[in-house]
């Protein structure tokens, strides 16, 4: 937990307009006052992200939720009492507290509640809304902890509120509900399964939508080295093949073919459980990145659970060529 006096310090940065970045536990966050345009538009130009791609504002609670949109429909309110605080976010109309800097020019914003407790803390002191992206330059792999933030962006943040690594260790789940029909617009935290359990029906995954949401860019969570994706049992085959190519290959491996020989210049085993998987992606990327590699080997998980998030992040990581 963050120390009490760094909370403080963190509430004043944004009072004062200035950017924090703030532990979630999906990933950390680059922050600003939601009402403060211009902190707003800072973080656009911080990030190197276009400002068409809207933000997510973080609140302190469901109770808060009707003040910073223009209605809260059934479906939005049965939501947020199961997932909030959770890696859930959910798109609606926007209302006057929220700035269109912070939705792109949207009049649709997306808003959660973050399950963390230096991230509640300083919701609580700060009394507001707070707009935060990921703490990394756009495009890039998301960071999942202080020292992540601190390599990636420097002493373009004010202030760091180091709040340990991530629990989850991807994005929150986006879900629209504008309509009649509510649809998953970005895979995450909280399973399609979960959602529908509750909703007690079948959402769609639609590949693209209307309504401009945070990870949607073709090429998006890319580490500097290229990503292939493969089958499986492609795996040690294209690593030796890209090898003898002259490339500096890292694997990520699944545990269903852990202690499989792989001729590559670095192999990380990947987690059985999806939920060790998720948490450590971005580091595994970030690691490869760091040991020199400069084409990275992976397959996709089953997509059910959060094998379906880890499945978006591989693809928007390779980009367009493999989406």
């Amino acid at each position: 937990m963050a120390r009490t006096s760094d909370i403080e310090k963190a509430a004043e940065v944004l009072r004062a307009g200035g950017l924090v970045a703030l532990p979630t536990e999906t990933v950390y966050g680059l922050g600003a006052d939601a009402e403060n345009p211009a902190a707003v538009s800072r973080i656009f130009q911080v990030k190197g992200r276009p400002p068409t791609h809207p933000l997510i504002v973080h609140i302190g609670g469901a109770d808060q939720l009707a003040d910073w949109v223009a209605e809260v429909p059934a479906t939005a309110r049965l939501l947020a009492e199961h997932f909030w605080p959770g890696p859930l976010t959910l798109v609606l109309r926007r209302g006057p507290r929220v700035p269109l800097e912070a939705t792109g020019g949207l009049e649709t914003v997306a808003v959660r509640v973050p399950d963390h407790p230096a991230a509640l803390a300083l919701l609580e002191a700060f009394g507001g809304g707070v707009t935060a992206p990921s703490a990394n330059r756009f495009g890039s792999v998301s960071p999942t902890t202080a020292d992540h933030v601190r390599a990636e962006l420097g002493e373009a943040v004010d202030f760091v509120l180091d709040g340990g690594p991530c629990g989850v260790g991807v994005e929150s789940t986006i879900v629209d509900v504008t309509g009649e029909t509510p649809a998953i617009l970005r895979p995450g935290g909280v399973t399609r399964e979960d959602l529908e359990a509750v909703l007690d029906r079948p959402l769609d995954v639609p590949a693209t939508s209307h309504v401009r949401v945070p990870g949607q860019h073709p090429s998006h969570y890319a580490p500097s080295a290229r990503v292939v994706l493969v089958e499986p049992e492609q795996i040690a085959a294209e690593a030796q093949l890209a090898q003898e190519q002259g490339h500096q290959v890292g694997v990520l491996l699944p545990s269903t073919l852990a202690g499989t020989p792989v001729k590559a210049h670095a192999v990380v085993p990947v987690p059985a459980s999806m939920a060790g998987y998720a948490r450590e992606l971005y580091g595994f990327l970030r690691e490869l990145d760091q040991r020199g590699c400069d084409l990275i080997i992976a397959s996709l998980p089953p997509e059910e659970g959060l094998g379906l998030a880890i499945a978006n992040r591989l693809r928007r990581a390779a980009g367009p060529r493999q989406s």
